[in-house]
């Protein structure tokens, strides 16, 4: 007989699939309490009947088994680990539809009107094809070996309908080629057996009732960054898409800017000028992190401030100008104008202003015309500023310096063989023409976060400036000795945001998949939204211009232990290995990431691992545990965030 679940066992298989947002949602006296939905669900939420997600109904699954009822275990649990194999019946939550129907009222309900996610590519069976009929024995074999909490977390749009996810996977998903499992590929089975493509028959019945015995692989085995090229798209492609976006996006009358520079909180005289690839004021990431910040410092000096963005993401610099600009004015967005109206209602504006303090900054260049660049800084009378180096745009398309997106290029000549077998190469030229002359013709000081990402810029390319400096994004400042810790327990390995493969994600799924049943670890993600159907404990976490220290102090209260802030590119800062280190964890990186290497290597921080294989190695022999709290008792540190350009800003530039 199998020994009783733990509470932790309990919880790490309900974190998998119960979805918090319904949870929440669906039970008004949940809405805003300072819970944890998975932590309710388990303790009380199931006694209460309530349901823990919308396609699964906690009253009917007890009513219906009633031997599940009488062991006193919890129902989605039982579910989760036996019920579902078994083919137990299971409903739709009675909560459902109201829930569902709120969710559509304030229009973030898209998989209800498009059945996928946006940018999805799904391949159906066409019209007329024929498909073998799935049998009964088929069914139950198929449920026996699929993961609802994988198939949940890889398909938002099958979550959020409230479908059964089983139910959708055998009527249309695996046509749509949706994995059952992380153990399972369509793509890679198909591509490894023409004779299952060929058949018309369900390539995971295939597997599993003939393939698996035959020694057929589920997958191919080359790795993530097999699976990165072989969905690479073109610069060509990727150019045709921005010009069909922007193509939808229609011109403010230039009349709608001019009444926004007539409100100023300094009579116009005292302005700050920047230019970025988005709107910071509604994207997320590190550099618009930075331009908030920015702009609070800029408000705090009360002077105005004009940000300009293209209108719609843009891969690369442009020749000619874009049809629209955003425009941002101090915070606020004014609307979408044609870049000369945009030179031209600024320069009216100014034209009888005495000037005071003004100055302008290029965040980023993407998606902007030099000559629409050098307009607008001239109708302000300036032509000295500063040029932020965030990444490596102006040396390659690729601005990670990536070639083909997963191997570290160094950014070499751009006539060399390494950039002719790169999807980045044949623009990359045309990158540094339209970057040089912006600096030929402005008296631009360079400024990068840390002296990696000088160092690689200066190697990439020689620009003129003016000057070259270095100023980092953040720094630490001792704080305090760590609380004590809870003692020999298992070392809580994290990994910090966004789920992709360029900050190392698969390498670190992959550890969590190998070391599942391993007691030693516990594997967490920290980020607002995480990859479900794995052994890895998600704790929402987002970092805003009001909570900028929301990451610090969950590493802090988690008590992690190290943080894997693998990035396969050069980090020309990285946020996340600043805020590990100032909340007590150990950072695990590798050569290849910048300044993370650079920043964990010089302190003693943590540890740059060689390569995958020998961190692997590093986790089987458990030398890796010597990173815990309780082995290094670390100190913390407060982060002290810089003002960014401000902080340059000590006289009037000309």
């Amino acid at each position: 007989m199998a020994a009783p679940a733990t509470n932790d066992d309990i919880y790490r298989v309900l974190s998998t699939a119960l979805d918090t947002a319904f949870y929440r949602g669906a039970y008004e006296d949940l809405r805003g309490a300072p819970i944890d939905p998975v932590t309710h669900y388990a303790q009380t939420g199931w006694r209460e009947g309530r349901d823990p997600a919308a396609w699964f109904s906690t009253s009917h699954y007890l009513s219906v088994h009633e031997d599940v009822a009488q062991s006193g275990v919890n129902p989605f649990y039982h579910y989760l680990t036996s019920g579902l194999g078994e083919g137990r019946d299971i409903v739709r939550s009675a909560s459902a539809d109201r829930y569902l129907f709120d969710v559509r009222t304030r229009s973030t309900a898209w998989a209800f009107e498009t059945g996928a996610p946006p940018g999805a590519t799904v391949t159906q069976a066409a019209p007329g094809d024929v498909v073998a009929p799935i049998t009964a024995s088929e069914r139950a074999l198929i449920a026996a070996n699929f993961d609802v909490a994988f198939y949940l977390g890889a398909n938002a749009d099958v979550a959020a309908s409230g479908q059964n996810p089983l139910e959708h996977f055998l009527a249309t998903g695996w046509r749509e080629r949706r994995d059952p499992t992380s153990s399972f590929s369509f793509n890679d089975y198909m591509e490894l057996n023409p004779d299952v493509a060929g058949s018309r028959m369900n390539p995971y019945v295939h597997y599993l009732v003939a393939g698996r015995a035959e020694g057929r692989a589920a997958k191919h085995g080359l790795g993530f960054r097999y699976d990165v090229i072989a969905k690479l798209r073109s610069m060509e492609d990727r150019l045709l898409d921005a010009k069909r976006f922007a193509s939808a996006v229609r011109a403010d009358r230039p009349a709608a800017l001019a009444r926004a520079l007539s409100t100023s909180r300094s009579g116009l005289r005292d302005l700050h000028l920047t230019f970025s690839h988005d709107n910071y004021a509604t994207n997320v990431g590190g550099l618009q992190f930075c331009l908030q910040r920015e702009g609070e410092r800029i408000a705090a000096l009360g002077r105005d401030h004009l940000h300009v963005f293209p209108s719609v993401p843009w891969p690369t610099v442009r020749e000619q100008s874009p049809p629209t600009l955003g425009v941002l004015w101090n915070g606020e967005l004014v609307g979408h104008f044609p870049p000369a109206a945009v030179s031209a209602s600024l320069r009216a504006a100014l034209s009888d202003v005495l000037p005071g303090e003004r100055s302008f900054a290029i965040h980023n260049l993407l998606g902007h015309a030099a000559q629409d660049v050098l307009d607008i800084v001239g109708a302000t009378g300036l032509s000295r500023g500063f040029f932020w180096i965030h990444d490596f745009a102006s040396l390659c398309d690729g601005f990670h310096l990536m070639r083909n997106d997963v191997a570290d290029c160094g950014a070499p000549p751009p006539e060399s063989n390494a950039c002719s077998i790169c999807v980045y190469g044949p623009l990359r030229r045309r990158q540094i023409e339209v970057h040089e002359r912006l600096f030929d013709a402005l008296s631009l000081t360079a400024v990068a976060p840390s002296q990696a990402a000088l160092d690689t810029w200066r190697a990439g390319w020689s620009f003129p400036t003016e000057a070259q400096l270095v100023l980092p994004h953040a720094r630490l400042v001792e704080r305090a000795a760590p609380k004590a810790t809870t003692g020999d327990g298992p070392l809580r390995v994290a990994y910090l945001g966004i789920p992709t493969p360029y900050k190392g994600w698969p390498i670190f799924r992959d550890l969590a998949l190998r070391f599942a049943s391993d007691k030693r670890y516990v594997f967490v993600h920290l980020a607002k939204d995480t990859v479900g159907g794995l052994p890895i404990e998600h704790h929402p976490v987002s970092v805003t211009a009001e909570h900028p220290y929301a990451m610090r102090d969950a590493i802090e209260t988690l008590e992690i232990d190290a943080a894997m802030v693998w990035s396969l590119c050069r980090e020309t800062f990285s946020f996340t290995a600043y805020e590990a280190v100032a909340a007590g964890a150990a950072v695990l990186t590798n050569p290849d990431s910048g300044n993370v290497a650079l920043f964990v290597g010089a302190g003693g921080r943590g540890l740059v691992v060689p390569n995958e294989t020998v961190l692997t190695n590093m986790f089987e022999t458990g030398a890796i545990c010597e990173l815990a709290r309780t082995q290094r008792r670390p100190a913390l540190y407060d982060l002290a965030l810089s003002g960014l350009t401000v902080d340059l800003l000590t006289e009037p530039l000309r």
